[in-house]
């Protein structure tokens, strides 16, 4: 895990003692609060329906135990006892009082977090494979490279203030763990026919209003070249990108303009560069390499008799260890899945006595480390196999062990209408009752992957574009509606999802989900998943499925 330097202690610290002064003049009516939005923007808080939210980045979703407890004595101190975890590996407070803000942040600072870059137009947080360093089969452990990116990004002069937001993100796997396909940057590190390590750079990808899968511009690029190739295409970017009209902004409208001519216009930018100046030096990048050294695996057999027997013995485990365990690249390990969807519940809200336990979980299995995923669950990436019983057992006792990830009820959700004002509808109530539904674990283990997604409204903070069934909240004469798009994926196979038809109630949601899930399974072959029975038959057999027996307006 990355440690602060001097200068990374510095930075956080002034930013902390600056932003304690514009607080205290907002406060004391020296601002507004239009004068003052800019300003609090910059530090990750924003003003939402009901309050003030503040986002905490976590760099590439990778925690300490130590910070994790922080987390949670903020949610207590501050907040109203729990925090929110969303798609970018960020945490979010929905309940801070303005006055606290700059102690938050101070006590973040002590433990090496703070909330810069969070929000703004500016570079966001970079984003990773939460199982980096863990799974089998990585070039390298990406990481090191959004760490890389990070310290570049931070506070850049030249792209604090790009036309919109910008968002990059970095695997090193052929299974995409990060969606780096529906990101402004798209990182993928491979090794070439004659073993170079580079990366495919994909540009252009993003949800939202006008969703879009991102195009290759460079198919190799030599991985010590990556931050001046990234400076040329920031730099297009900032010349180009459009700042007339908030909804044309994003850099996937230049990209999808011509992607022709913005490939010339970044190399030509490119080939101008000096490489040799922009370019992180070697030692650098040595310094930051030793900061993620694997941990101190111990030498283990890749088979437990421990595990075998306690998945024999017990049906619930042996669940949960089918669908919340991944292999790990060291023999006898386990990368571990903790879900944050329990039936009936927030998806991706934690509180903060269960942060607590995860934290000391962490520091007692898994090397003192904790992930944030994209789709708003936990990672222990390092248990040993033999202690993974004790572990269910912990995480059972707070209320931790769901046994979901990947199918029905593993929902990725935005806040939606209950906490934000740019929502139409609500998010939190949909995804709980579609979870009730399939709360039966055999039932939703017979369905296998299923990936559901739900946006509060056209931003689509929930990712509904990238689900196989996508849910997208819309307002019809003043009531909630839901429009269901099919097909969609933010994997490697990544595709975005198209509209059904017309939209459905709250009261007719469930029915209509259950109606497609019924459709699939009486159609799918052997090993096929949702998606790809629907890919193999198309949409109009769905779409046929979805709107049989349904009311009409």
């Amino acid at each position: 895990m990355y440690r602060y330097d001097q200068f990374d202690e510095t930075i956080v610290r002034e930013r902390v003692a600056e932003f304690r002064g514009q607080v205290e003049r907002r406060l004391a009516g020296d601002l507004s609060e239009e004068e003052f939005k800019p300003l609090r923007l910059m530090n990750g808080l924003y003003l939402q329906l009901h309050a003030y939210m503040l986002r905490v980045a976590i760099p590439y979703g990778t925690l300490s135990s130590t910070q994790l407890r922080r987390l949670a004595h903020i949610a207590r101190k501050y907040d109203k006892g729990y925090g929110h975890f969303t798609t970018r590996q960020n945490i979010q407070f929905n309940w801070p009082a303005l006055v606290d803000v700059p102690d938050i942040l101070s006590d973040l600072a002590d433990v090496e977090m703070h909330a810069i870059q969070t929000s703004g137009n500016c570079i966001r947080n970079v984003t990773s494979d939460p199982y980096a360093g863990a799974a089998a089969g990585e070039v390298d452990d990406p990481r090191i490279w959004s760490e890389v990116i990070r310290q570049w990004s931070s506070l850049h002069p030249e792209f604090s203030f790009l036309p919109r937001k910008f968002k990059i993100a970095v695997t090193a796997s052929e299974e995409d763990r990060a969606a780096i396909k529906v990101h402004d940057i798209g990182l993928k590190l491979y090794r070439n026919e004659t073993g170079e390590r580079g990366f495919e750079v994909l540009v252009g990808g993003g949800l939202g209003r006008t969703p879009y899968i991102a195009e290759t511009v460079r198919k190799f690029l030599p991985e010590k070249r990556l931050l001046s190739y990234l400076e040329a295409i920031l730099r297009v970017y900032n010349r180009h990108g459009r700042r007339d009209n908030k909804y044309k902004a994003r850099i996937k409208i230049l990209v999808a303009a011509d992607i022709v001519d913005f490939r010339r216009q970044v190399e030509e930018e490119w080939s101008k560069s000096d490489r040799d100046r922009l370019d992180a030096p070697l030692h650098e990048l040595l310094r930051i390499r030793r900061c993620f050294a694997p941990p101190g695996f111990e030498a283990l057999s890749d088979e437990s008799s421990s595990l075998i027997d306690a998945r024999r013995q017990s049906r619930a485990f042996d669940r949960w260890v089918a669908t919340n365990i991944q292999p790990h690249k060291q023999a006898g390990y386990a990368i571990v899945n903790v879900s944050l969807k329990p039936i009936g519940k927030p998806p991706g809200d934690i509180s903060a006595d269960q942060m607590d336990a995860v934290a000391e979980l962490g520091e007692r299995y898994s090397f003192d480390e904790v992930r944030a995923t994209h789709e708003q669950n936990l990672v222990l990436p390092h248990v040993k196999k033999d202690d993974l019983y004790s572990l269910w057992q912990a995480l059972d006792a707070a209320g931790l062990a769901t046994a979901n990830i990947g199918l029905v009820s593993d929902i990725i959700a935005c806040p939606g209408l209950d906490y934000c004002d740019l929502a139409n509808a609500r998010s939190i109530p949909i995804a709980q009752q579609i979870a009730e539904r399939f709360a039966d674990p055999e039932e939703a283990a017979g369905i296998g992957e299923l990936k559901i997604k739900i946006s509060g409204c056209i931003n689509a903070c929930g990712h509904h574009h990238a689900g196989h069934i996508g849910i997208l909240g819309v307002d019809k004469k003043g009531e909630e509606f839901y429009q269901i798009t099919l097909g969609g994926s933010g994997a490697q196979d990544a595709s975005i999802g198209a509209i059904a038809g017309r939209a459905f109630s709250s009261n007719e949601l469930v029915g209509a989900v259950d109606r497609l899930i019924g459709h699939y399974k009486n159609n799918r072959e052997k090993g096929e998943r949702f998606l790809d029975v629907y890919r193999r038959l198309g949409p109009e057999t769905f779409k046929e499925a979805l709107y049989a027996d349904a009311t009409t307006d």
